[in-house]
């Protein structure tokens, strides 16, 4: 038996295969800067101002729907802590 709850799988809006984004052109709100983003979702490298996800021209797709997203049950490799293998090792303060 599991603790962990099982939740049903949430309704899908569509089938339908998503269709490729389209770039769409602003002017940044906050600093006028002239911006490109995807489906009417932008950020602005200037000034730092982002629109809310919910202004996009169109839904975002789920997790399922990301054609590079990892198979079920496989999760990204550990990253090793500390210096890559093979960078020479650091000298003592002072030395």
């Amino acid at each position: 038996m599991t603790r962990w709850p099982t939740r049903p799988d949430p309704p899908r809006e569509s089938t339908t295969p998503l269709t490729a984004p389209e770039l769409t052109e602003a002017e940044c709100r906050r600093c006028g800067t002239y911006i490109a983003g995807l489906d009417g979702r932008y950020a602005c490298g200037v000034c730092g101002w982002v629109n809310d996800h919910a202004e996009g021209h169109r839904r975002l797709p789920r997790a399922d729907e990301d054609p590079d997203r990892p198979a079920r049950g496989r999760r990204r490799p550990r990253r090793p802590q500390g210096p890559p293998p093979g960078s020479p090792p650091e000298s003592p303060p002072g030395a």
